[in-house]
């Protein structure tokens, strides 16, 4: 489920927290944090993949309140099933390992202030264009449903306003993750089959996901001081204290990286340090840390420290 980029991300962030924290010195400890950040990224996927059942449920209590009317219509007395009968939902509803997770990770819209938040959702998913033309055409079927449900997701669920003020109250870090999360539910709802509906798991199987950001971060840690000592002899014409702390923070990780895993590209490595920057860093830092990553490469190859097992790793 997590990708790689996602992964030195959070890497990053526990980074920039351990170092501009004068009395951080247990990265034992930084290693339990990190860890738990990964875990909230998946608390976060279970929270948005358990969005389709509270919408459902909300336009059911709506249909039975229009029911109740005092003069009701035909419309309100017979409404169109098309959205509460969605296949998707429906094995979403009943997914034993999704109502496990929910109840073991206490996840969930249950009170009456999450529940709100759907009900206002629902009032615009109503207005939507992607609503109105599902419930009015003729397709029918499990892939009319999914084709649905990811268009619906999409543009009235992922990017409501609402949905974002509540995960950024929850979780400050969210923000960097949604769109991870919701691709990932994306990815979940087109592998759901008719008859079977699959939680993606934290961790693929036999992967070394878990393995990879532990060892970055606490090498990184390790090699702190040797690693700014080979920057600031690489860096020319720059007082060191002038660079930009993320751009040596991501300048040692990248270092590390380098030197640590053998089974990763070098030319992968640098290229994820610079994309990483455009984001995090200062406009032109791309340009910096390509320069002195290079730089990097070729001392590192000299010394002997860059070790890549496989063809084509080296470059």
């Amino acid at each position: 489920m997590l990708n790689r980029r996602h992964l030195r991300i959070k890497v990053l962030q526990m980074l920039y927290s351990y170092f501009n924290d004068e009395d951080s010195t247990d990265i034992s400890l930084a290693e339990k944090n990190l860890l738990n950040s990964i875990e909230r990224i998946y608390d976060l996927y279970i929270y948005l993949l358990l969005s389709f059942p509270v919408v459902r449920e909300v336009a059911l209590n709506k249909q039975d309140e229009r029911k109740k009317k005092l003069r009701p219509s035909k419309e309100d007395l017979y409404p169109n099933l098309k959205f509460v009968d969605n296949e998707i939902i429906s094995l979403i509803t009943k997914s034993v390992d999704l109502n496990q997770l929910s109840e073991n990770r206490k996840i969930n819209w249950d009170n009456d202030e999450k529940r709100e938040i759907y009900r206002k959702i629902f009032i615009e998913i109503e207005k939507s264009e992607v609503y109105f033309e599902h419930m009015n055409n003729d397709e029918k079927g499990f892939e009319a449903d999914r084709n649905f449900l990811i268009q619906l997701f999409k543009s009235e669920i992922a990017n409501s306003p609402l949905i974002y003020d509540f995960f950024e109250d929850e979780d400050i870090h969210w923000m960097d993750d949604i769109d991870l999360a919701c691709s990932m539910v994306i990815k979940t709802i087109k592998n759901t089959k008719e008859d079977t509906f699959d939680v993606m798991p934290l961790y693929k199987a036999n992967d070394d996901e878990k393995a990879f950001i532990c060892t970055l971060l606490k090498e990184t840690i390790k090699k702190d001081a040797e690693n700014e000592l080979m920057i600031e002899n690489l860096v020319e014409n720059w007082e060191f204290e002038r660079i930009a702390k993320m751009d040596v923070l991501l300048l040692k990780m990248a270092i590390t990286e380098l030197q640590c895993f053998e089974t990763i590209p070098t030319k992968v490595s640098i290229n994820e340090y610079i994309e990483i920057s455009k984001y995090y860093s200062t406009p032109k830092s791309n340009v910096f840390i390509n320069g002195i990553l290079d730089k990097s490469v070729n001392l590192l190859s000299k010394e002997n420290k860059i070790n890549k097992s496989g063809r084509g790793l080296i470059q």
